[in-house]
């Protein structure tokens, strides 16, 4: 039991070296360079480090990062149930995926953030806005992975369940979304980048908290460290909610890894 939790904990260190000995080696670098800098537009990175101790580990985390991420969640939530909940049936009945199929393309093509004014005119300024135009972008990839997830099940599976007389309900939760699921997680993993990117994008246009608020204010105001500050922790926060969703996945896809290392070790 000892010997496989050292083990387990090696992996594990062994794999963390790895994945950050990069982002610290090119941290260092850049510290290093950027050490005499007087350039205005790029100050040294301990200067910024400096502001970022400053104002993103203060009262700036609860009036700007919080609200940003209360939104975030809300819209990319909305995305994930909407977009599976029109992909599963989709994906299910050929004659409907046709028919809704231009009006889906149509749709798709419009980019999020034009959609802001028209929303602006509906919702206002307010959180309503904002969380409406994540939704408009991080549905999309959610909705298609779905219905091709669907669409692409497996046919012997299919078959056995037909002649099990597996049908409605039972059929779907027991075949047809386990077997969507590792493309699903895939469209809910680029919805969350796009996501992250339309949070931004519409603090940016309209509102006076969160991170692209404050971002757009220091830059509005020439206060250059302090914009760096923020774009530094946007970078933290995005890769903060890629290790949540990593995690996720992981839980919800075991089964999958599972499979994926026998069929590696046979």
């Amino acid at each position: 039991m000892r010997d496989t939790l050292v083990r387990s904990a090696g992996k594990i260190l062994h794999r963390l070296a790895i994945e950050l000995a990069l982002p610290l080696g090119l941290f260092g670098l850049l510290l290093a360079v950027s050490a005499n800098s007087t350039n205005f537009y790029f100050p040294p990175l301990a200067r910024v480090l400096d502001r970022f101790d400053a104002l993103w580990l203060g009262p700036r985390f609860a009036t700007d990062v919080l609200p940003s991420l209360g939104r975030l969640i809300a819209g990319y939530t909305i995305a994930c149930l909407t977009g599976i909940a029109i992909g599963v049936p989709l994906g299910m009945f050929r004659p409907l995926r046709r028919a809704a199929e231009p009006v889906l393309e149509f749709f798709r093509a419009i980019p999020p953030p034009a959609l802001i004014p028209v929303l602006v005119m509906l919702a206002g300024f307010g959180d309503t806005m904002k969380v409406a135009v994540i939704v408009t972008g991080a549905i999309w990839p959610i909705l298609l992975n779905t219905v091709e997830g669907v669409k692409g099940a497996d046919m012997v599976l299919d078959e056995t369940c037909r002649t099990y007389q597996i049908k409605g309900m039972s059929r779907l939760w027991n075949f047809v979304l386990p077997s969507a699921s590792p493309q699903v997680v895939v469209g809910m993993r680029v919805g969350l980048s796009i996501g992250i990117i339309l949070m931004v994008i519409s603090e940016m246009f309209a509102a006076t908290t969160g991170l692209g608020a404050a971002i757009i204010v220091f830059q509005r105001s020439f206060e250059i460290p302090e914009m760096w500050s923020g774009v530094l922790m946007l970078g933290l926060f995005g890769f903060a909610l890629s290790v949540v969703f990593r995690l996720f996945e992981r839980r919800a896809l075991k089964w999958y890894y599972g499979m994926r290392d026998l069929e590696r070790r046979s």
